[in-house]
Formats: C-alpha cells, structure tokens, sequence
C-alpha cells in the first residue's frame, strides 16, 4: 500500500493532536520510572509493563475523541482500521528494557501513515524532557529548534548505533558484523533515541533488524526532515508493510555504501 507523502491540509492538527499524545505518554511513563513495576512477558518474550499499557490506552482516547474515522496500530493494543486513509502507528514505551532498568533512553514512538506511508514522527524521551517531530515536506525540529544530520563521506569515520547485537538472526548477524567492521566505532543500547542522535547531528549509522512497523515508522519522517536518508536494506522506503530492517544515516553516501556492505 503505497499513497502520498504528504499529511494533507490536516498537518497543524496532526502535528498538535501528536503533541498531546505525547504529553500523556509521558505523563503515564514518569509516573512508574524508577518505581516498583511488575514486568511481563509477551508471546515474543519481550518485556511489557502496566506502564505500556495504561499509556497506550491514553493515547487511543484522544485519538478516538480526535478523530474517530482515523485507524490505530498499536504495539501493545493491536489494530483497530488499519485500512482507513489515516492510520497512528503507537509504541507507547520504545525500550521497555531500558526503562524497567532506570536507564533514560527510552522513548515514546508516534507515527501517522497516510495510505500506508509515514508522513509524521515524533520520538519524545520523557526522561530527558527531549521531543524531536518530523513532518513530511518540513524541516525536523529538536524541542522546538532545527535539527540537522551532519555529513560524513566515509563509512571508516562513521560512528555506527544499533540497540543491541542480539537483534541480528542468522544471517543478518553476519551482515550486521560486515558493516561493523568497516566504521569508525559500534554504539550499542540508545534505543530510539540513536534515531534523534542521528537527526541531531552527532551520530552517523543506525543499522537495525527484527523492527516492527511501530518501532520505526516514527523515525522516518524525522531522519527525512533533519536531511538523513532512511530505508530499509534494500534501499526501499519505508511503509506500513515493510520487513524489520532499518537503515539510517545522515549522508547518502555512507547510506549507499552501508547498503553495499550490508548485501554482501
């Protein structure tokens, strides 16, 4: 499913409604961090918390109050009209791990898709009171300001993030260790926030796998916006039907190269 890349006339609400969702995702978040907090496992062994949940929950009453004919894709809620013109992309809590183990880094992801492809992001990291939004066709803003990605013309003076090297299966993990063997240095465990680093210009390369849509749709239009490039490992675009596997830098040529060393 393929469709403009563009949010429409409806950008200003769009983009205050999505502030709103992230201001109570955050609210819900800062409560329970660093508190006493069952956590749970999901059917893919992945953490989930009551904090998740009640945020998530949050965030689909406004949208529902905002607007109904909308779709939702939720990590821990599921899909409710994921066939309508305009579908939110939510992952209330973008690192669980990190935030049941007091680390700040964790984030709320917020997408909004239109026919499929993302044209609003935000990533907000409520424990550092750190908001960066991208809209299609407009320039990302960090907390309000500007943001831009940095140049780098080569790949052996890149400083490369990825969350965690346990998320490369089989043959990516190969592909993943090709690509870490030819920068400059490998960061691990920022979560979402690597993908702010990047639009922020102070990181390179985010490689990434086994991603759902609600972990990356958000990052796209950010990267875009800061002057990034951001595929899959193919080099296509990123939609609601696109596999696990991110790649983003801030210069197309080290993205070009990346892919490159990627495939093999």
């Amino acid at each position: 499913m393929t469709g403009s890349a563009t949010p429409g006339a409806g950008a200003p609400a769009f983009a205050d409604v999505a502030g709103r969702l992230a201001d109570a995702a955050a609210r819900i978040a800062m409560k329970y961090f660093r508190r006493d907090l069952a956590v749970d496992d999901k059917t893919d062994l992945s953490p989930v918390t009551s904090a998740d949940r009640e945020a998530e929950a949050a965030m689909r009453d406004i949208l529902g109050a905002a607007f109904p004919e909308h779709g939702i894709y939720g990590e821990e809620l599921g899909k409710d009209r994921i066939d309508a013109e305009y579908v939110w992309v939510l992952d209330p809590i973008d690192g669980t791990q990190s935030f049941v183990t007091g680390k700040p880094l964790f984030g709320t992801l917020i997408a909004l898709t239109r026919l499929g492809v993302p044209v609003l992001g935000v990533i907000d990291a409520p424990a550092l009171n750190e908001r960066w939004l991208g809209i299609a066709g407009r320039p990302t803003t960090f907390n309000g300001a500007p943001a831009r990605v940095r140049g780098c013309a080569e790949l052996g003076r890149a400083w490369l993030y990825a969350t965690s090297p346990q998320m490369f299966p089989g043959g990516d993990f190969d592909a993943f260790e090709r690509l870490r063997g030819r920068v400059r240095r490998a960061v691990y465990g920022a979560e979402c926030y690597a993908y702010g680093l990047l639009a922020s210009g102070h990181v390179d390369l985010v490689a990434e796998a086994t991603m759902q849509p609600y972990d990356f749709l958000a990052l796209a239009p950010i990267v875009a916006g800061a002057g990034g490039i951001i595929t899959d490992w193919r080099g296509e675009p990123l939609t609601l039907g696109s596999g696990g596997r991110v790649l983003a830098a801030g210069d197309a040529r080290i993205h070009g190269a990346a892919l490159e060393v990627l495939a093999g």
